[in-house]
């Protein structure tokens, strides 16, 4: 993974995307960080982090983004105070 830059805000699931081959869960998110702006990513395939991308909706969190394959993709998530 590339180019990782660090946001924080409130996370929001725009969208649940189809599963992976292997069954696990994928999502496109996004962290607004206020004023109508904010970072649109997705969750890795078959990464651990897609599980508990969910359990952080709606609460202020700082992820790590990073390009992955020409994509913004989730790196790490942590935080999650309301």
């Amino acid at each position: 993974m590339k180019n990782i830059s660090e946001h924080t805000g409130t996370l929001v699931i725009a969208e649940r995307m189809p599963n992976s081959i292997n069954g696990n869960p994928r999502f496109k998110c996004w962290v607004d960080t206020g004023k109508g702006t904010g970072w649109l990513f997705c969750t890795a395939v078959d990464s651990s982090l897609a599980y508990s991308v969910q359990n952080y909706e709606g609460r202020h969190v700082t992820v790590q983004i990073g390009t992955h394959y020409g994509r913004a993709t989730l790196h790490r998530i942590f935080g999650g105070s309301k």
